[in-house]
C-alpha cells in the first residue's frame, strides 16, 4: 500500500508550513506529498491567505529529493489548458520526473464568484475538462505543432516544446459520477482516485471504472482518500481531533481515526477491494508528530 500525506492549505497555511510537513513527509518515508487546488477556504477565515499549488509544487520540487508530488486536484475551470501543459511540465523537469497531476471538472462555485472565474454549469464543466484532458495529451507527446478545434478551447500551431520528465506523466481522475467519469478515466488517466466516501460506495466506484477499462484495454491505480486522526490512546486521539475542531465519535464513523490498529483495519477494507494507494489528509499542519506516528505505527502494518 503506498500512502501519500495529503493537505489544504487553502484552510490557512503559508509556503514554509507546507514546505515543514512535506520533508516531514519525506524523511518517514511516505510516498506522496499532494496538496489541493482551492483559492478559497472553506468554513475558515483562511488566514494567512491562499497560496498557489503549481507554485508551491515549483518551490517544493527544489527542495525535497524523493517524494512524489502533485494535486488532488487542479481543477479545469480556471487552469487553461495550455499554460496548464507548461507549467506541470516544467515542475516535472524541476523535480527530476516526480510531479502527478490530478485534474477535475472544478465544483466550488463561491470560490469562482470570489475570484471573478467562469463557473458554468455542470455539463459545460465536463466538456471542458475532457477537452483539457485532450490538449495536455496533445501537447505532451505530439511530434510538431499541435492544433486543437474544440468548443470550448482553440489552439493553432501550438510549438508543443515544454515535455515532462515522464512519458506518460501520470494524471489522476477521482469522483463518484455514474458515466462520463469512468468513461473518462479509463481513457485518459493512469490513477482513479474515490475520496472521501463509504466502503460500500468506493466499492461502486471502482466496479464501473473497471467495467470502463475492460473497454478502453486500460489498467488503473485504484486509490482512496480520507482524513486521518491516530493516537496511541483516546486522550491523544481527542486531543487532535480537537486541534482540528471535529468530533472524534464523527471522525471515528466518516474517516480514518482511532488507534493505529484501527486505522490499519479500516483501511484493510479499502484495500479488499483493490486499493492500492491511500491520500492520508492531515488537517492540523503544525503537528509533525501526528504524521511521524502514522509513518512508525501505521505504516509498517501494511
Amino acid at each position: 500500500m503506498d500512502l501519500r500525506i495529503f493537505i489544504e492549505p487553502q484552510q490557512g497555511a503559508t509556503y514554509d508550513n507546507q514546505l515543514a510537513v512535506a520533508k516531514c513527509a519525506e524523511d518517514a518515508g511516505f510516498d506522496g506529498f499532494f496538496r489541493s487546488d482551492h483559492y478559497l477556504a472553506m468554513g475558515v477565515d483562511g488566514h494567512p491567505g491562499p497560496t498557489d499549488s503549481w507554485v508551491t509544487l515549483a518551490g517544493l520540487a527544489r527542495e525535497t529529493s524523493r517524494i512524489r508530488l502533485g494535486t488532488l486536484v487542479s481543477s479545469a475551470t480556471f487552469r487553461q489548458p495550455g499554460p496548464l501543459a507548461v507549467s506541470v511540465a516544467q515542475v516535472d523537469q524541476m523535480s527530476g520526473g516526480r510531479v502527478e497531476l490530478g485534474l477535475g471538472t472544478g465544483w466550488y462555485e463561491a470560490e469562482h464568484s470570489a475570484f471573478g472565474l467562469p463557473f458554468g454549469t455542470f455539463g459545460e464543466r465536463f466538456d471542458r475538462f475532457e477537452e483539457q484532458l485532450q490538449i495536455l495529451q496533445g501537447l505532451w507527446t505530439s511530434e510538431g505543432p499541435f492544433d486543437f478545434d474544440g468548443e470550448h478551447y482553440r489552439l493553432s500551431d501550438n510549438p508543443a516544446l515544454t515535455r515532462p520528465v515522464q512519458s506518460p506523466l501520470p494524471i489522476i481522475i477521482g469522483g463518484g459520477g455514474a458515466n462520463r467519469t469512468p468513461r473518462l478515466a479509463a481513457t485518459y488517466a493512469h490513477e482513479f482516485n474515490r475520496g472521501f466516501s463509504s466502503v460500500a460506495d468506493t466499492a461502486e466506484a471502482f466496479d464501473r471504472v473497471r467495467a470502463a477499462c475492460e473497454l478502453t484495454g486500460r489498467e488503473l491505480v485504484l486509490s482512496v482518500a480520507h482524513p486521518i486522526c491516530v493516537g496511541r490512546d483516546e486522550a491523544e486521539l481527542t486531543r487532535r481531533a480537537a486541534a482540528i475542531g471535529r468530533d472524534l465519535d464523527d471522525l471515528r464513523a466518516t474517516a480514518l481515526a482511532g488507534t493505529p490498529s484501527e486505522v490499519v483495519d479500516r483501511i484493510g477494507h479499502y484495500a479488499e477491494l483493490g486499493a492500492t494507494r491511500f491520500y492520508l489528509q492531515v488537517l492540523d499542519l503544525a503537528d509533525l508528530a501526528h504524521i511521524e506516528l502514522i509513518a512508525a505505527a501505521v505504516a509498517p502494518q501494511l
